[in-house]
This record gives C-alpha cells, structure tokens and sequence, in this order.
C-alpha cells in the first residue's frame, strides 16, 4: 500500500469509526434495543410518520444519547488537548493535565460536593477550579526570571500536588456515609450523569477551545522547530504558546467537570493518531480528535456492559491504556528522535 492510498484508508477510518461506534452504542444497556428501532427513532424528528414507541424514544434521546455524546465530547477534548501539549513542550511523555487542570477541577468538585451536593455546583466548581489551577501555575512560571517550558512544567507539577493535598484533606473531612463515597466515586470517572444541561454548559467553552486549537495547528508545527526558528518566520512563541495552553485549559475542565478525572486518554491517544497520521499536526489533531471521541465511547460501552454494576471509567482507561502504552513504548517513536 503506497504512502497516498493509506492516508486515504487513515482518513476513511477516523470517519466512519466514530460513526460506526456512535450507532452501536445505542444498542448496549439494561434495556434492549433493536437496529431498526433505534434508527426510526433517530430519524423521527425529522419524518413524523415513523411509528416509534415511547419507551424506546425516551430511553434513546433522554438517557443513551446524552451519555453518548458527553462521551465523544469528553474523549475529543482529552484527546486533542494532549496532541497540542505534546507537540508544544515537545515531550512524548506529556498528557491533558500537565498543568494540574484535572487534580484543580477535581478539587472543585470534591469542594462543591461538600458544600452543596447539587449537580450544577459540582459542575461549575470543577470548571473553575480548572482554570484556576493552570492560572496560577502560568503565573508562578513567569514570575521566575529564567523562566520557560521547564519552569513552567515544574510549576505545573507543584499547582498539581498542591491541589492533591487539598483534595486530600477534603476526603478527610467529609461525611465519611454520606459526601465521601460521592467525592471518590466522582474521582474515579464516570458519564452515567450525563445530562444535555450539563452538556449545554460547556458548549462554548468547548467549542471556543477546540476553534483555538485547530485554528493555530499550523503554528505548533513551527514552535516544534524551536522558539529561534519560529521567531525567524514572524512567529511570537511566548503568545501562541499561551493561547494554545488557553485552549487545552477550556477544553480540559469543560470535559473533567462533566466526566470527572478520566486518564490516559491525553496520553496515549496522540501516539496512535501519530502512528496513523504522522506527525504534523495539521492531520495529527483532527485525528486524535476522533480517535479519542471513538476510544473513550468505546470504554464507556465497556463500563456498563461487561457486568451488572456499572465501572468507573477512570479504572478501565488506567487498566486498558497502561498495555496500550507499553506497547507503543516497545515499537518505539523515531519521530521523537
């Protein structure tokens, strides 16, 4: 197969597998549902004359379709967010969170969980408390005089554990019959929430986000030359580098507030797009957009149908892609060389 045939094969694929995945997965629940009657109920809105029971309209666009599209959108942002960060800090070992955007919202929301308990509090405070976390730590990076990409890293590893121990003493001091199960359970990962309200509150955060990141792929090209080379081509690193850490920010807390902490996906997902697409991030970013979306659906279908109670996500993306990156660290990344 030529080098022009498989990147048309590569293209047809991050299409349709989403698509193929996005069906099948309304298939998969307590509740059995045939083919036909999913897609008759799919396309009643649009041809009133389709006979659809009201059970299965109810389960389809109430309960399976919003947990199927949190999970696309959640993959997607994880997935992408990681793509821009390796590529920016030209590090294969650089993931979503490098910031400490995941353990800042999950600090929002273990908080928002104890003061309140209520969904839309939960949701807002990890949203917030995501930004805060990479605020602070893009500020005490700049507030070093040598300060760069490993300052700027470190400062992020420091915001990461410091809102670790937060969580932390939260745990400890909650009910441990009451708000602590609910704190740890939303730690692990989970979409089983998932409600098109929910949804709706990190649209534009999400969208605003990913138009940042694919609007400036081109740039990352440039920055992985290095900051002399970009410069020298009419580019500020120091600016397009803060908007595309702006961007992952938004992307990372919209997906962490809805989901809470999902890992690995920010990881390993760049790595098979790259096996996939290569490494220019014109190609690599759009891919480890559908391939994420397609991983994370594909784990959530796992969770809740492999046994009765349903598993956090958080536990199957840790047990799944721990072998999955082992298995790319085997075969090797020349073009990290």
């Amino acid at each position: 197969m030529d080098k022009e045939t498989k990147e048309i094969v590569s293209i047809i694929l991050l299409i349709f597998f989403p698509v193929i995945i996005f069906f099948a997965s309304f298939l998969i629940g307590r509740y059995p549902i045939s083919p036909i009657d999913v897609l008759n109920t799919l396309l009643s809105p649009i041809f009133p004359q389709l006979e659809v029971s009201p059970t299965i309209t109810t389960i389809v666009f109430e309960i399976r379709l919003p947990r199927i599209i949190g999970a696309l959108v959640v993959g997607a942002c994880l997935a992408i967010s990681g793509a821009a960060f390796q590529s920016i800090f030209k590090n294969p070992l650089v993931s979503s969170d490098l910031l400490g955007v995941s353990n800042g919202a999950g600090f929002g929301a273990a908080l928002g969980i104890l003061l309140s308990g209520a969904n839309i509090i939960t949701q807002i405070f990890a949203f917030i408390f995501g930004l805060i976390s990479v605020s602070a730590t893009y500020l005490i990076s700049k507030s070093y005089k040598a300060g760069g990409i490993l300052v700027l890293v470190l400062s992020g590893v420091a915001i990461s554990a410091f809102f670790n121990a937060l969580i932390s003493a939260i745990k400890f001091i909650a009910d441990p019959d009451d708000k602590l199960p609910e704190i740890v359970y939303w730690l692990m990962g989970s979409l089983a929430s998932i409600t098109v309200d929910k949804l709706l509150m990190i649209a534009i955060p999400v969208i605003i986000g990913l138009i940042i990141l694919l609007a400036l792929r081109w740039h990352m090209n440039l920055l992985a030359m290095g900051d002399e080379e970009a410069q020298s081509l009419g580019l500020n690193p120091s600016r397009v580098r803060l908007l595309i850490i702006a961007g992952c920010t938004l992307l990372t807390s919209a997906a962490v507030s809805i989901s809470g902490i999902v890992g690995w996906i920010g990881l390993i997902i760049p790595h098979m797009s790259r096996m996939i697409v290569g490494p220019d991030n014109r190609t690599l970013l759009p891919a480890s957009l559908s391939l994420g979306a397609s991983f994370l659906l594909l784990i959530d279908n796992i969770s809740r149908a492999v046994i009765a109670i349903e598993i956090p996500i958080g536990i199957l993306t840790a047990i799944i892609g721990v072998p999955i990156f082992l298995y790319l660290l085997k075969r090797g990344y020349s073009e990290w060389s």
